[in-house]
């Protein structure tokens, strides 16, 4: 399985393409600042075609070319349903310093909601770009965060965590839609569940596993 990752020009946001092979259909999560260029590079080096846009969550630093790059595709994004409301404006609540950090890169602030969005549900099944995933809803850093667990070889064994788990830390709890009760909450019973192979994607930093963040994270360790 191909998995290309391109990391944003702001706030280091990862943005993923997967895809079963080269030549074939694939789906991109989180496209994030000043991704669009490269992602289309990328789709055109390795000869993919998107069929979906799918969000871990509804923060700017995820979905600031969402609306161009579904339009330049004709594709629908795809987000939980507690999270759709960012998607009107992904600015609201967005401070001082971090709109300023946006603006350096992107000048003046505007955005355009996509013209189609697709929710989904905890449990839900997704299935495309001969990919299957289940969305893991797992809210604390936003109310729709989820996880986007990926099926290779009839098991579950590859997350798209988002801003829930990150190499040696967790998604921030003091952003809008941050709830700390939540993500302990998501993180013993989303997160700590899971099988120590699982490789973990994150929305900022590197990969890591499932079993290197239960033995060295200090947030996963004080929840022990």
């Amino acid at each position: 399985m191909i998995v290309d990752r391109i990391e944003a020009s702001v706030f280091g946001t990862n943005c993923y393409v997967l895809a079963p092979q080269a030549g074939a259909e694939c789906v991109v999560v989180d496209p994030g600042v000043g991704v669009a260029d490269r992602l289309a590079e990328v789709l055109r080096r390795r000869r993919l075609k998107p069929v979906a846009v799918l969000l871990t969550h509804g923060h700017v630093d995820h979905t600031w070319p969402l609306t161009p790059v579904c339009g330049a595709h004709g594709l629908a994004a795809t987000i939980h349903a507690d999270d759709a409301h960012r998607l009107r404006d992904p600015l609201a609540g967005l401070g001082g310093p971090l709109r300023a950090a946006l603006e350096a890169t992107t000048g003046p602030v505007a955005w355009r909601e996509p013209e189609e969005v697709v929710t989904v549900e905890d449990a839900q099944r997704w299935s495309g770009a001969g990919l299957d995933l289940t969305v893991v809803h797992a809210p604390g850093h936003t109310e729709g965060s989820v996880l986007f667990a990926v099926d290779r070889a009839q098991q579950a064994d590859l997350v798209l965590s988002g801003d829930v788990l990150f190499a040696g830390s967790i998604g921030r709890t003091d952003l809008p839609g941050g709830d700390p009760v939540a993500m302990r909450r998501s993180l013993v019973e989303k997160v700590l569940t899971l099988d120590d192979a699982v490789d973990v994607l994150p929305g900022h930093g590197p990969a890591t596993t499932v079993g290197r963040e239960r033995a060295s994270n200090p947030h996963l360790l004080a929840l022990r």
